[in-house]
C-alpha cells in the first residue's frame, strides 16, 4: 500500500461548498486592459513631458503637462475638450479629433484583448471563454479611463464628463471586441433564432461579402482622392503653408509640436478632401462651407498650416470642379468589385451587390464624417468639418448611379457566350478551329499507335458536297485572319508524303475441309 507523508505530493481537493474559486486567467485580463490603458497614458505623459522640458517659456509645471497628457488621452477616444482661457470667457469646446490619435488607444485595446483571449500552450492554466475575457478586459480599460478623466478635471484643458462617459466605452468596447474575435479565429456564428428565416437565408448569399469588398474599395478610393486633393493643394500653397508654419513659434520644440499636430490630422482632412470632391464640402464655420462650385464669405480660422491650403474664396473654377472625378472613380471601382465570378448569377443579382455595395460605401464615409468634424469653438467655429449624413448621401448616389450599370455591363462582357461552331442550319455544327484543325486526329492516332491499335480507327463521316462549301465559306475569313500553330507532343506535324492508296481485293468465300473418315450407311429397305 502507497502512504502519502508530509513531503509527498498534496492530493487536490475539493473547494468548500460557498467558496468562490479566484481565477488568475481573469486577474491577468484586468490587469491586461488596465496596463493597455496605462502604456496609452504615458506614451503621451512622456511626449508632453518632453516638449515641456524644451520649451523655453513653460507657462504651467510639470503637474500641468501632466493633466494636459490625460485630456489628450482622452480626447484621442473622441472625447471633447474644454478650453477655459478665452477672450470671451465663455469655454470654448474643442472636439476635432486627431484620427490618427485614435490608433494608439485602439491598438493597444485590441492587443491585451488577443493576448486574453488566445489558448495558452500549458496545460494546467485556465482558458476564459470569449465573453469573460471581453468583461475583463474592458473593466480593467474603463477603470484607468476613469481615473483619467477625474485627473484631467484639474487641467488647463478638462474632458466633458458626459462626453467622456459614452467616446471612452464605446471606443474601448470596439477594440475589446475586435480582439477576442481575431484571438478566437474570427468565427462567424450563426444568426439568432429570432430573426425571421428569410433574413437568415439571405444573409448567408456571398452578395454581403461582395457588397462590403465593393464598398470598403470605393471608401478606399474616395479617401485616396482626398489624399491626392489635400496633397496638391499643399504644394499649390506652398508658400502660405511655409509662412504659416514658420511664424506660429521661433523655436524648434513649438515646431515640432506643430508638425506633430499635423501629421495627427492628416486622416482628418484625407476625410474633408473626400467630402470635398462629393459635393456637399466641409463647414469652416458658421454659415460658411468650402465646396467645389467655391464659397462665400471669410471664415475666422485659426493659423495653422494645413487650413492654408484651402482654395480661396469666391465661386469655383474648372480646376475645382475636376475634384469630381474622384467620385466617379469610386463609383467605378464599386462596380468592378461587385461582380462575382460565377456564370451562374443573374443580371439583377449583380445589380442588387452593386447597389448593396453603394449603401456601404456610403455608410463608412458617413461615419468617417462624423468622427472627422466636430467643434472648435462656441460660436463662430461651433460648427467645423463635414457634416455627417451630407457627406454619406453624396457617395451613396455617386456610386449608386455608376457603379450598377458598370456591374452589369461587366459581368456581360465578362460572361459573354464564347465563339462556338456556326452553323449552316438549324442542329448542324460547323468547324470551330479544333475538328477541322486535324490535330483530334492526330492526338488519336497516337493514342491508337501506343496501345496497340486497341482505340479503334476514327472513320470520317461522309459529308454532303453543298454541306462542306458552306463551311469552307464560312471558315474562309476566319482563317485568313488567325494563324495558329498547335503542337502535339511526341508528333510530327511537318508536311508528309501521301502514299497512293492501295485496292483492297474483294473478300474470298472460305472453301470448306475435305470429309474424311466418315462412312455413309445406307439405309435398309424395309421388307414388303
Amino acid at each position: 500500500m502507497t502512504q502519502v507523508t508530509e513531503r509527498g505530493t498534496r492530493l487536490p481537493t475539493a473547494p468548500r461548498a460557498g467558496v468562490r474559486r479566484r481565477s488568475p486567467a481573469a486577474a491577468a485580463c484586468v490587469v491586461g486592459g488596465a496596463v493597455a490603458a496605462g502604456l496609452g497614458l504615458g506614451f503621451l505623459a512622456v511626449l508632453v513631458i518632453v516638449l515641456w522640458i524644451s520649451s523655453p517659456y513653460p507657462d504651467s509645471g510639470p503637474g500641468g503637462a501632466l493633466h494636459l497628457a490625460a485630456g489628450l488621452w482622452l480626447l484621442a477616444h473622441g472625447t471633447e475638450l474644454l478650453r477655459y482661457e478665452t477672450l470671451s470667457g465663455v469655454p470654448a469646446p474643442v472636439g476635432v479629433t486627431p484620427l490618427l490619435l485614435v490608433a494608439l488607444p485602439v491598438l493597444l485595446m485590441r492587443r491585451a484583448a488577443r493576448l486574453g483571449g488566445g489558448a495558452s500552450d500549458e496545460d494546467d492554466e485556465e482558458v476564459l471563454p470569449a465573453s469573460a475575457v471581453f468583461s475583463a478586459v474592458l473593466c480593467g480599460y474603463l477603470a484607468v479611463g476613469t481615473f483619467a478623466t477625474v485627473y484631467a478635471a484639474g487641467g488647463p484643458m478638462p474632458a466633458d464628463p458626459i462626453s467622456a462617459a459614452w467616446h471612452v466605452p464605446l471606443v474601448a468596447v470596439l477594440a475589446a471586441a475586435g480582439g477576442v474575435w481575431g484571438a478566437k479565429g474570427r468565427p462567424l456564428g450563426p444568426l439568432p433564432n429570432w430573426l425571421p428565416g428569410s433574413v437568415r437565408r439571405g444573409f448567408v448569399r456571398p452578395r454581403y461579402a461582395l457588397a462590403l469588398r465593393a464598398g470598403a474599395g470605393g471608401a478606399l478610393v474616395l479617401l485616396g482622392g482626398g489624399a491626392l486633393l489635400v496633397g496638391a493643394s499643399l504644394a499649390w500653397h506652398g508658400a502660405q503653408v511655409q509662412a504659416s508654419f514658420l511664424s506660429l513659434t521661433g523655436v524648434w520644440s513649438g515646431r515640432f509640436a506643430v508638425l506633430l499636430l499635423a501629421i495627427a490630422l492628416i486622416p482628418n482632412a484625407m476625410v474633408w478632401g473626400a467630402a470635398y470632391a462629393l459635393g456637399p464640402g466641409f463647414a469652416l464655420g458658421a454659415e460658411v462651407t468650402a465646396t467645389p462650385l467655391g464659397f462665400a464669405g471669410a471664415p475666422a480660422l485659426p493659423r495653422f498650416p494645413l487650413l492654408e491650403a484651402l482654395p480661396a474664396a469666391g465661386p469655383g473654377t474648372p480646376l475645382t470642379w475636376a475634384a469630381a472625378g474622384v467620385p466617379v472613380i469610386a463609383g467605378l471601382a464599386v462596380g468592378w468589385f461587385a461582380v462575382r465570378r460565377a456564370r451562374e448569377v443573374s443580371y439583377g443579382e449583380t445589380a442588387l451587390t452593386a447597389a448593396l455595395g453603394a449603401l456601404v460605401c456610403g455608410l463608412a464615409m458617413a461615419g468617417l464624417a462624423a468622427v472627422s468634424a466636430g467643434p472648435l469653438g462656441s460660436r463662430r467655429l461651433a460648427e467645423f468639418g463635414p457634416v455627417w449624413w451630407t457627406t454619406g448621401a453624396a457617395a451613396f448616389a455617386w456610386t449608386l448611379v455608376l457603379a450598377v450599370p458598370v456591374a452589369v455591363g461587366v459581368h456581360a462582357w465578362r460572361y459573354r457566350p464564347a465563339e462556338g461552331p456556326v452553323a449552316v442550319d438549324a442542329g448542324t455544327p460547323v468547324g470551330d478551329g479544333w475538328h477541322d484543325s486535324g490535330v483530334r486526329e492526330l492526338r488519336w492516332e497516337a493514342m491508337r499507335k501506343a496501345s496497340g491499335a486497341l482505340v479503334p480507327e476514327i472513320v470520317p463521316e461522309r459529308v454532303p458536297p453543298a454541306v462542306e462549301a458552306a463551311v469552307v465559306a464560312a471558315a474562309a475569313p476566319a482563317v485568313r485572319a488567325r494563324r495558329a500553330v498547335t503542337v502535339v507532343a511526341g508528333l510530327d506535324l511537318g508536311p508528309r508524303p501521301v502514299a497512293p492508296p492501295v485496292p483492297v481485293a474483294p473478300p474470298v468465300p472460305p472453301v470448306p475441309p475435305p470429309v474424311t473418315g466418315v462412312r455413309v450407311l445406307a439405309r435398309r429397305k424395309p421388307p414388303a
